[in-house]
């Protein structure tokens, strides 16, 4: 039989333990890239002499491959002194990478901010937190969030190069139950479909949070 119902049964929970790591090297791995993306572009408009720097790093940061980034935090940094375990270094790298993505993302939306904005902040002695917490970012996030949402679900199909560095996630997993087994049909199908499901969830989060946010008054 080219698919046994009965192996697939069998090997379902492991995949599904395994799915939660990948899960969590997700959710993990997106915060860090919203939030370093967020502070990066923030960076470059409240302290104009950092522009340069951060545009060096975010160029080279995306113009060289996440493989590449995942091996460097995981074996490059203990020669430094660093030991990171490869789950966290694999998160940290993942994170990294897609801040380079976000901050781009929020330095379009902060550039579609009119100008009179920021010049009528100065005229109220506003401060500079005070300006970008309460009538910038308010502006600015809700219409990249479905660029940002591109984003998190290409970065939970990127989950897959942590098994480079032997994360147990969902790839590494069937693989190893290939392995032993001989049959990749059906955990190699499976691993498909747990992507599958969970990234048109994340898709359906994005857009109702999209919803959401299109709603709210902003102050």
């Amino acid at each position: 039989m080219i698919w046994d119902w009965a192996f697939a049964f069998e090997i379902l929970p492991l995949l599904a333990q395994a799915a939660v790591v990948t899960i969590e090297a997700t959710v993990l791995g997106f915060l860090i890239a919203a939030i370093l993306g967020l502070v990066l572009a923030s960076l470059r408009i409240a302290v104009p002499a950092t522009a340069w720097p951060i545009s060096v790093l975010v160029e080279l940061i995306r113009s060289t491959p996440l493989l590449i980034q995942i091996f460097f935090v995981y074996f490059v940094f203990p020669k430094w002194g660093l030991v990171i375990d490869a789950f966290a270094a694999g998160v940290i790298a993942i994170g990294i990478h897609y801040a380079a993505y976000c901050s781009e993302v929020y330095r379009a939306g902060f550039d579609n901010i009119a100008r009179g904005q920021w010049e009528a902040s100065i005229a109220l002695n506003l401060s500079s937190w005070t300006t970008f917490r309460d009538i910038i970012i308010p502006q600015a996030i809700p219409p990249v969030v479905p660029a940002l949402g591109n984003y998190l679900v290409a970065l939970f199909k990127e989950t897959p190069l942590l098994s480079a560095i032997a994360v147990l996630e969902l790839m590494q997993t069937a693989k190893i139950i290939g392995s032993q087994t001989f049959r990749y049909t059906e955990p190699i199908t499976l691993v498909g479909a747990f992507f599958l499901v969970m990234s048109l969830v994340s898709a359906a989060g994005i857009g109702a949070l999209e919803r959401h946010l299109n709603r709210r008054p902003t102050r």
